[in-house]
Parts: C-alpha cells; sequence; structure tokens
C-alpha cells in the first residue's frame, strides 16, 4: 500500500523546494558544493478559514499561495548566485522609501508582473487573435474552441522555448528530481538518490497538470459567456479566472487521489507535458531534492 501524502514542491535555482506536514523546506547546493537549507513553518489560509477552505474558493486561495511562495523561494535561491554590483536606481529607490520592508515590495512587484504578463499572454492575446477567425462565420462555441486552441498552442510553445535556455534546463533537472523523490517518498522506499532515480519524473500533482487543465477548463466556462465585444470577451476571461483555477484545483486534486481510468485519461496530456518540463536529474540533484523533502516533513537522519 502505497503512503499517502500530500507533498508538493517546486524546482528553483539550483535547488527544490518542499512542502510538508512539518512547514515548506528550500535546499540549494551553493557554488561551493554545499547544501544550504532553510526551513518554515506553514499553515495554509485554506486551513485557518473555514470560509476560505470551502470548495473552489481554496483552489484560487492556493494558487496565490503557491505563487507568493514560488516567488519567495525563487529569490532566495537565486541570493546565492547574485554577483555583487551596484543595486539599480529602481532598487536604490525602494530601498529608500520603504527600508526594512523593501524586499517584500520588490516580490509584490514580482509577483505582479508575472500575473499580468501571464494574464496578458495566455488570455487576453488569445482572444485577440481568435477574432481575427469572428469573419469566418463560426459559431461562438466554435470561436471559443478556436481561442482555446490558440491558448493551448501559445502555452506549449511557450514551456518548448524557455526550456531551451541553459539555466532553465538545469531548472526543469531539478524539477525532475522533486518528482523522483516524492515518487521514492510514497512508495516507502528508503530515501536515497540510488533509490530515488529508479523513478518516473512525470507526476499528476504537478503543476504542469494544474496549468494545462486550466488551459482546457477556460474552454468550456468562456463558451458560456458568448463571444460579444472585445472590451466585454477580455473582462470575462480576467474575473472568471478564479472560478476556473477554483475548478482546475478541485479536478487535480480528485485526479491525485483516484486510480480510476477516468482520472488516468483526464491525467495523461498533463503527464506527457511533463516531457518538456522535466529532465533526468543526477544523483547530485537527487541529494538536494531529498534533504528537502526531509526537512519538509521532519525526518530525522
Amino acid at each position: 500500500m502505497a503512503r499517502k501524502t500530500s507533498v508538493g514542491g517546486q524546482a528553483v535555482i539550483e535547488g527544490v523546494m518542499m512542502r510538508g506536514s512539518d512547514g515548506i523546506a528550500t535546499a540549494v547546493r551553493t557554488e561551493q558544493g554545499e547544501i544550504v537549507i532553510e526551513k518554515k513553518g506553514y499553515t495554509s489560509y485554506t486551513k485557518k478559514n473555514k470560509l476560505v477552505g470551502l470548495p473552489i474558493i481554496r483552489g484560487f486561495i492556493s494558487l496565490i499561495e503557491s505563487l507568493i511562495i514560488g516567488v519567495k523561494t525563487l529569490n532566495y535561491s537565486a541570493s546565492f548566485f547574485e554577483e555583487e554590483g551596484e543595486p539599480s536606481k529602481l532598487d536604490k529607490v525602494i530601498q529608500k522609501m520603504f527600508k526594512d520592508k523593501s524586499n517584500d515590495v520588490i516580490m509584490g512587484i514580482s509577483l505582479v508582473i508575472s500575473l499580468v504578463f501571464s494574464v496578458g499572454l495566455f488570455f487576453i492575446l488569445p482572444t485577440l487573435v481568435a477574432n481575427l477567425f469572428s469573419k469566418l462565420g463560426a459559431s461562438t462555441m466554435g470561436m471559443n474552441i478556436v481561442e482555446g486552441i490558440i491558448r493551448v498552442l501559445i502555452f506549449l510553445l511557450y514551456v518548448y522555448l524557455i526550456g531551451k535556455m541553459e539555466d532553465i534546463k538545469r531548472v526543469y533537472e531539478y524539477h525532475g528530481a522533486e518528482h523522483k523523490t516524492i515518487f521514492c517518498y510514497e512508495s516507502e522506499v528508503e530515501l536515497t538518490p540510488e533509490n530515488a532515480s529508479k523513478f518516473g519524473r512525470l507526476h499528476p500533482r504537478c503543476g504542469t497538470n494544474f496549468l494545462f487543465l486550466v488551459m482546457i477548463v477556460s474552454i468550456i466556462v468562456f463558451s458560456l459567456t458568448g463571444w460579444n465585444s472585445i472590451g466585454e470577451r477580455i473582462m470575462y476571461r480576467i474575473i472568471l479566472l478564479p472560478l476556473i483555477s477554483g475548478i482546475s484545483y478541485e479536478i487535480i486534486r480528485w485526479m491525485g487521489k483516484s486510480d480510476s481510468n477516468l482520472a488516468k485519461i483526464l491525467s495523461y496530456p498533463g503527464l506527457e507535458l511533463q516531457n518538456l518540463t522535466t529532465r533526468e536529474p543526477n544523483l547530485s540533484q537527487l541529494e538536494v531534492a531529498i534533504r528537502a523533502l526531509k526537512a519538509a516533513e521532519g525526518i530525522v537522519d
């Protein structure tokens, strides 16, 4: 019987972040070869508040939490590899205005920019491109399907292109290490790099699956809004994102627990997509992922 866990994680720069029963732990291998671990206690807002813990609502809240944690851990891992130099003019202004809170402000700005970029690229751009096909006389459902196809193609192209970057390739290797380590832990096999290397790197609870589900669920939800003016369509694309992310969260939550054929069918596209977002890790990278998971689960060697 496999161990049932809710352990999740994220690959960062030369490391892995894991969220477990004992908190959040980020392990990073420095340029000197040392593995540095930062651990923090953490309780999700969905567990603190019954209202935000309700189905659908908890999905959107969890997404925002994951984005915040993700940006923080990426900044933490990047801090080990930053070259000394003069801060930019913007950094100097923020540091002067907010002093001790400047890092939080910079993180907030980064998060907002990331959200605006993602919404613009994956939701607003597809509806603008799809509008070019409106003169062909397609039905409302047909136009929404065309928009959905364009959205998925943009997403796949984006994932493929960033995967060509050398730094991102390393992140994708740590992404593979994260998955293999979690599989090893769930299978109740001793956590060693050699044992973890024998497991697969495609995991059904991966954020890649979630993002792909968002693309598919959006086709269904947006088709209910009609195909009116561009301004109205863009408004719907923005205000319905919490609902779409909430529905997608509930689906992937169910898929992670179910062994049914339907769950396997729904998981298949996202699992295949992970062939682009993960790479085979080496034993050194698996060691980093294992250290992060043990810390997050409170496992003492």
